[in-house]
């Protein structure tokens, strides 16, 4: 019985993996990794944020002799948002610098996706009220706004 509910489970992930996770926006787009990579860095700096850090397997990988799809996680924020966080809750700056997440797609094309500031705020808002709150919806539009000018 536990091989049949387990083989069912994996037959079920690719139904699963259509879906965007909850809390995600998901930006396929026909553009390259490299593209991407270069567009979503741009639109960070062009939309008032920094790029704070990267980090992606690929290419140490690559160094390795490993080839696997590209793949960059870019954290963007910057001190005023840093700052106004503080002020709200101590403990939500752990999730600072929130990140874009660009992916090299089977077919040569690139998807960036990011969790919602809002969402990724949330369980800190008993702590930081309504201020905090404010910020992750500030941010969400910042975040789209990014995401809207990468993709175009």
């Amino acid at each position: 019985m536990r091989a049949l509910l387990g083989l069912l489970c994996l037959l079920a992930l690719p139904l699963w993996a259509e879906e965007p996770l909850s809390g995600w926006a998901v930006y396929p787009t026909v553009k390259t990794y490299d593209e991407l990579v270069a567009d979503t860095k741009a639109a960070v700096k062009d939309n008032g944020l920094i790029v704070v850090t990267q980090a992606g397997p690929t290419k140490a990988a690559a160094a390795r002799g490993i080839i696997i799809p590209g793949n960059l996680v870019i954290g963007a924020f910057n001190n005023d948002f840093a700052v106004r966080v503080l002020e709200t809750s101590v403990s939500a700056m752990i999730e600072a610098p929130i990140r874009f997440y660009v992916t090299e797609n089977d077919d040569g094309t690139a998807t960036l996706s990011y969790k919602t500031p809002s969402f990724v705020f949330a369980p800190y808002v008993y702590e930081g009220g309504e201020p905090l709150r404010d910020i992750a919806q500030e941010l969400d539009t910042k975040f789209q706004a990014v995401a809207e000018s990468a993709v175009k």
